[in-house]
């Protein structure tokens, strides 16, 4: 895993996960069961009560594609709603996948016709959701590949390197790119974003193409022990040895 970096400011390190499912390997994803939890509408509000779940939330500006992603990535037509009104979810929504782990709907950001109001309830929603939550294993970055990330977009990832996320950046909407283009757009964001091009998953949920090296990223995320732990293990001061009498 290699460090997220950006191009405002050096962060501290944030674990990344290169795809690596090969063409025609098992399903690493299987869904056998999902069930969606509700909702959380506030950094104190209501949340998923059982914490021994691990979770994986998926963050992306408005309108980059991450409620289709996440119906390709669950094999589902409708789990998260398709909205044709990019910002219009305000809550993160949870779902409980095979009874094993939860998937987090972080609501989309950077939207610009919604109400500025609305935008300052978010950001303390998702950032506080990101900080405080205990089972959070890892966060999947959607970017979307035909435009250059966004101011936005560069302010979540050095966010998520800040409190050191484990991330995965997925680049959506591959499909609307021809073969020639998409290369050189995975050269520059990648360029962009300070990543290799290993370490990015293209993906398309027409073509579902990345769906199964997603899919195992996710699995992956889900098998980790908690970054948080490890945190505050690492940042608690070692213990005085006993003196002698």
């Amino acid at each position: 895993m290699r460090a997220v970096k950006t191009t405002k400011a050096k962060p501290r390190e944030s674990k990344t996960v290169a795809p690596s499912a090969p063409p025609g390997a098992p399903d690493p994803l299987i869904i056998r069961d999902i069930e969606f939890l509700g909702g959380m509408a506030s950094p104190t509000g209501w949340r998923p009560p059982d914490l021994t779940l691990p979770e994986v939330a998926f963050s992306g500006r408005s309108n980059v594609g991450k409620s289709s992603l996440l119906n390709a990535l669950v094999r589902r037509k409708a789990l998260a709603r398709v909205s044709k009104t990019p910002g219009k979810t305000r809550e993160i929504n949870f779902f409980r996948v095979n009874k094993q782990f939860v998937l987090a709907d972080l609501p989309g950001y950077g939207f610009a016709r919604v109400a500025k109001t609305t935008r300052e309830v978010w950001r303390p929603l998702i950032e506080g959701y990101l900080r405080i939550s205990v089972p959070l294993r890892g966060v999947v970055q959607l970017i979307d590949s035909r435009h250059p990330p966004t101011p936005d977009d560069l302010l979540m990832l050095e966010f998520l390197a800040e409190i050191g996320a484990p991330t995965v950046v997925v680049l959506t909407k591959i499909d609307k790119l021809r073969p020639a283009e998409l290369k050189q757009r995975i050269i520059s964001l990648t360029s962009a974003l300070g990543l290799e091009e290993a370490q990015v998953i293209p993906f398309s949920t027409v073509t579902r193409i990345g769906r199964d090296e997603l899919a195992e990223a996710v699995v992956e995320l889900v098998g980790e022990p908690s970054w948080r732990a490890a945190a505050v293990q690492e940042a608690s001061p070692a213990a005085e040895p006993a003196s002698e009498v």
